[in-house]
C-alpha cells in the first residue's frame, strides 16, 4: 500500500493518505504534508517531541493533528520526518514526532502550506484499510 498520493486541484495541493489503520492513515497524512515541504528524505530524525490532539470526530481530529504539525514547522521551525502514533480514538491522538529544526543548507523549501482546509475533506473506512483526503492551501 502506497502512503499517499497527489490529488489534482486548483491552485492547491491535495493528496489520499491510506494505512491499514487509523494510526497509519494519519500518519501517512502528515508524512505527505512534509514531502510536500520539503525533501523528507533529508530530515534527520534528531529530536522528537509529544503530540496531543482532541476534537469533535475523527474527521476534525486529522485536521487538528496536521495544523499542530504544520504550528510547529511555521513557529518553531521544526521538520518533521517519522510520526509513531501511541493512541488514537474518534477524538483524540497522542503521537511522537521525530524530525529536526529546519537547516536552510540541507532543507529546501519547496512548497509553503499556508494551512490545512475543509475543502473536500475526508477520513474513511475502506476495505482494504482507511483513507483521508487532505487539500493543502499553498
Amino acid at each position: 500500500m502506497e502512503r499517499y498520493k497527489l490529488l489534482d486541484h486548483t491552485a492547491d495541493i491535495g493528496i489520499i493518505a491510506s494505512g491499514e489503520d487509523i494510526s497509519e492513515a494519519f500518519g501517512n497524512a502528515a508524512y505527505a504534508m512534509f514531502d510536500i515541504l520539503t525533501d523528507i528524505h533529508k530530515i534527520k530524525e534528531k529530536s522528537s517531541f509529544e503530540v496531543q490532539v482532541s476534537a469533535e470526530n475523527t474527521a476534525e481530529l486529522l485536521v487538528a493533528w496536521l495544523n499542530e504539525l504544520l504550528y510547529q514547522y511555521e513557529v518553531e521551525r521544526f521538520i518533521c520526518r517519522r510520526f509513531s502514533i501511541n493512541d488514537i480514538d474518534k477524538t483524540s491522538l497522542r503521537a511522537l514526532v521525530f524530525g529536526e529544526k529546519i537547516d536552510p543548507t540541507r532543507h529546501e523549501i519547496r512548497t509553503e502550506i499556508k494551512s490545512v482546509t475543509y475543502h473536500q475533506f475526508r477520513v474513511e473506512k475502506m476495505d482494504d484499510g482507511w483513507e483521508a483526503q487532505v487539500i493543502f492551501d499553498v
